[in-house]
């Protein structure tokens, strides 16, 4: 039967004042109660309400406990038993899906004549269901709030009951005040409060009404208890598009009112919120005048153009509530309830700005956190580097990815075609330190590697030289080198690095290159003065150093050597280089420590590689490749001596450019290709969650064992095709745009003899007919027109350098001849695999002609040139399997195995 409504009010409303809305002698059961959701909050507002749940239920799971910090909350099957247990109650909370919550609603009302309140925090209720619910509250005297409602808190009381308002800690979130809060959304009830109570204002009621497209306590009920709250002075409301609950709503009472969602009109269909609907004349503008009708006002707050009334005012920006709010009462001589507490603007309690020049409303100057997260700030600020979180790295990747339209990989952010643009030496910087190199690091990676590349007298030179002379492929005799660069090697420059790296941290230095840091604040460290200095010189590390005095190069770390008393040791000057590579890197946390004390390793693993490439002959005492000692360390680039290692003599500029360009080009290929599985397989194997144990020239040679004529190789394939269709052209120079040959004519041969091959192959049965090197790319198909955008970014590159190649020319010819042929039906792509092939054949056009290069000779070089590239890419997948990966874990599980008979 229908109750008559308090007063003159139109529905049944059992509470008459938002003082009754949650007190401190309500008793609450909770259905659904071991839910995810209930879980986690109900034990939070259990202990800030000082114990007002007395049961949950949860079918099947009857003699189950909650746990609270006050102690263990009972679970029953059903609402029955708890009552027969002994408990009572007068609110009810419902946790229950969608599809059960109209049910338990009614169980609650059946079977406990005790019950006033109920509180739904369902989400997505039917309006067929949300209407029985009203009719059920209505017909049994019950007020219910919700659907999709966080619940409802008292600060006054402290007493929170059916969701999460005030979040973890509400005692921190709701100070008492005379503001209450009413709210479409649950989340920004308690964010609504924390701006106030920032202003000076406290609370009083909150309640999240929720946005169901039927909302069961809504604006008109609340305006209704908030006239007659004596606490409450004015209230705040948050609301969103949909409904005309607020068009019906009669305040006695000053409010500010923020209306959001303007942007849901330009939509076709719900979002977010069920009842945020687009269109209507219940959308946000429509809402905003509502508002200002009832205030008198003409406009929306903002702090330019602050209009209020005495009524209240509207706003559209959160952050301005409690600006208007304050205005609002100002209007009726009201002041805030406490002074305020602090201000909305942006303090960070941490910041870098990575060494950039900021604009001052960016570069904002940190500011001392509140307990504990003060302290927990100052020890991430003394950790030097970054620490990344391990997880399994089988098929993924930190270092490179892939655009899978364009196919253009990219290493460390950059993609391969910008690191064609770049310096050998760039390059090293990139894979391993994930930034661009500075002048300064070009001029410290080209000495570091330099020293390592004249082999004379080593051990490794023999073993490569061993595998070459056994008839190994270029892959097998660098592995044979890179299997001597063993752990010990690198052991006490990579001691020095981590030495270096405390004592200089703990000293303050923060830029490597400060010329004007005082040396003296370096604390003394007898190990590490033991492993930078010896009693005699030594020739290694005299050398090193005057190659860095000859390019130039500065650091704090090798000035802080040199002012030892002793001379410095090979490995305290490389390890003085790295540091000097990887302090900034550290300090903007973009590598780890594990990272920054493994280079010196690299670092000698590259130059190692490099050298290993050329044979011994050229390995002199005084000179590798004809060039002196002094000048490999103290002149060159890291490009120049690849080029070196890569022809057996100085190149020209353009070959250093052709060089320097594939090297760019071929640094990685994502990490599903054969080579980065081989590496970081070897890494997994070691254990990356000990990251002492993983040796990195077992990474390199699982590379390399993984590279080979078709992956690696394959580059000689494009080659052969070139020099074949070439044979018999008098080519002199493919540089030269007159060279005299016809093309043209060379490609409708090329094309009329592979049509009479895929006709006879076709006649014959067989499907397996051989594509040309070069041409076409399962990628980009299906178009009248195909571009690899790898391609015609070389091709660009090239042409505005005014460099022509022939070969490159020759083979744009030839996909436009297959097309008018009717060979294939559009106009294949010259793809990446043929300009690097035409690249590296140009460069050695002329030792190939001259017959002081074999064609064996260009199979080797095309390899081996991918394995100079490529190891700077494996060794960047090596670095992040190191500090991101779990051990084994590469593996393929046993399930996905199979057996092939």
């Amino acid at each position: 039967m229908h109750k008559p409504g308090i007063g003159s009010f139109k529905y049944y409303v059992g509470i008459s004042s938002l003082d009754q809305v949650a007190t401190r002698e309500d008793r609450v059961c909770v259905l659904n109660i071991l839910g995810g959701e209930s879980s986690d909050v109900t034990p939070v507002g259990h202990a800030y309400s000082g114990g007002n749940v007395v049961f949950g239920t949860s079918p099947g799971r009857r003699g189950q406990v909650l746990e609270t910090p006050l102690g263990n909350i009972p679970v029953y099957n059903n609402v029955r038993e708890g009552l027969e247990a002994g408990h009572r109650f007068n609110c009810g909370v419902v946790y229950l899906p969608p599809s059960g919550a109209r049910d338990g609603v009614a169980e609650l009302i059946r079977v406990n004549p005790d019950l006033r309140k109920i509180f739904i925090v369902t989400e997505k209720l039917s309006v067929h269901d949300s209407r029985e619910i009203r009719a059920l509250g209505q017909q049994n005297g019950i007020d219910i709030f919700g659907g999709n409602s966080l619940g409802v808190a008292d600060a006054h009381h402290q007493v929170r009951i059916g969701g999460a308002l005030g979040g973890d800690g509400p005692g921190e979130a709701l100070k008492a005040g005379s503001i209450a809060i009413f709210s479409n959304s649950g989340n920004f009830t308690t964010t609504i409060a924390t701006y106030l109570r920032m202003s000076g204002w406290g609370t009083t009621t909150l309640i999240s009404c929720g946005k169901d497209v039927y909302i069961q306590y809504a604006a008109p009920e609340f305006a209704f208890a908030l006239a007659n709250d004596a606490r409450s002075k004015a209230a705040v409301l948050y609301v969103e598009p949909g409904g005309y609950y607020e068009q019906d709503a009669h305040f006695t009472k000053p409010v500010v009112a923020c209306v959001v969602g303007r942007w849901k009109s330009r939509l076709t269909r719900a979002v977010g919120h069920a009842g945020a609907m687009a269109g209507g004349d219940d959308d946000a503008a429509a809402k905003e005048q509502w508002f200002m009708d009832k205030f008198g006002v003409d406009g929306v707050f903002t702090p330019e153009n602050p209009v209020v009334s005495a009524k209240g005012a509207v706003v559209t920006n959160i952050a301005h509530i409690p600006a208007a709010l304050t205005a609002v009462m100002r209007e009726n001589g009201a002041r805030p309830d406490f002074a305020p507490e602090s201000n909305l603007a942006l303090k960070p309690w941490f910041g870098s700005n990575a060494g950039l020049t900021l604009p001052p409303d960016l570069d904002l100057p940190p500011v001392e956190a509140m307990a504990p997260y003060g302290e927990q700030i100052a020890r991430l600020n003394r950790q030097v580097g970054i620490v990344l979180p391990r997880q399994a790295m089988k098929d993924a990747s930190g270092a490179s990815q892939m655009d899978p339209k364009t196919q253009v990989t990219s290493l460390n952010g950059v993609s391969m075609l910008e690191a064609a643009r770049l310096p050998m030496e760039s390059n090293v910087v990139l894979a391993l330190l994930r930034e661009q190199a500075s002048d300064n690091d070009r001029a410290l990676v080209n000495a570091a590697v330099a020293a390592g590349v004249n082999l004379h007298g080593r051990p490794e030179l023999s073993a490569a030289e061993a595998s070459r002379e056994a008839g190994n492929s270029p892959n097998v005799v660098l592995a044979a080198a890179a299997s001597l660069v063993g752990p010990r090697r690198a052991e006490a420059a990579r001691r020095i690095c981590r030495l270096m790296t405390d004592r200089f941290a703990e000293a303050g230095l923060v830029s490597a290159l400060d010329e004007g840091f005082d040396l003296t604040k370096v604390a003394a460290d007898a190990e590490l003065a033991g492993l930078l200095v010896g009693a005699k010189p030594d020739p290694q590390a005299e050398a090193l150093l005057a190659a860095l005095d000859a390019r130039g190069a500065r650091t704090v770390f090798v000035r802080y050597l040199r002012g030892l008393d002793g001379h410095p040791t090979r490995e305290a000057v490389l390890a003085a280089i790295a540091t000097t590579l990887t302090w900034g890197p550290l300090m903007r946390k973009r590598i780890s420590r594990l990272t920054a004390e493994s280079l010196p390793w690299w670092l000698q693993l590259f130059g190692t590689l490099l050298g290993a490439a050329v044979p011994a002959e050229l390995h002199k005492a005084d000179g590798f490749c004809g060039v002196a000692n002094a000048d490999l360390l103290g002149r060159l680039s890291l490009g120049e001596i690849g080029c070196l290692a890569l022809l057996g003599r100085a190149g020209t500029a353009d070959d250093v450019f052709v060089f320097e360009t594939l090297i760019g080009l071929l640094l990685s290929n994502g990490p599903g290709t054969i080579s980065a599985q081989g590496c970081k397989g070897a890494v997994s194997a070691d254990g990356p969650e000990s990251p002492e144990r993983v040796q990195l020239n077992k990474a390199m040679i699982g590379f390399l064992t993984h590279a080979g004529y078709t992956h690696g190789g394959n580059g000689y394939e494009g080659i052969a095709f070139l020099i074949e269709q070439f044979r018999g052209a008098n080519l002199a120079d493919p540089a030269d745009p007159d060279h005299g040959v016809d093309l043209k004519s060379i490609a409708e041969r090329t094309v009329a003899e592979y049509a009479r091959y895929k006709s006879d192959r076709k006649n014959a049965g067989s499907l397996d007919i051989q594509k040309i090197p070069g041409v076409n790319h399962p990628v980009f198909k299906d178009k009248a027109v195909n571009h690899d955008p790898r391609e015609v970014w070389i091709h660009d590159l090239l042409t505005e350098r005014g460099d022509y190649n022939a070969f490159h020319a020759y083979y744009r010819t030839l996909v436009q001849a297959l097309f008018d042929a009717g060979v294939s039906r559009n106009v294949y792509c010259v793809n990446i695999d043929a300009v690097i092939a035409a690249l590296l054949l140009k460069m050695l056009w002329q030792p190939y002609r001259d017959g002081t290069l074999s064609g064996s000779a260009l199979e080797t070089a095309a390899f081996t040139i991918f394995l100079f590239a490529r190891m700077l890419g494996c060794a960047a997948e090596v670095d992040d399997h190191m500090n991101r990966g779990r051990n084994m874990d590469t593996r393929t599980a046993a399930s996905r195995c199979q057996f092939v008979a």
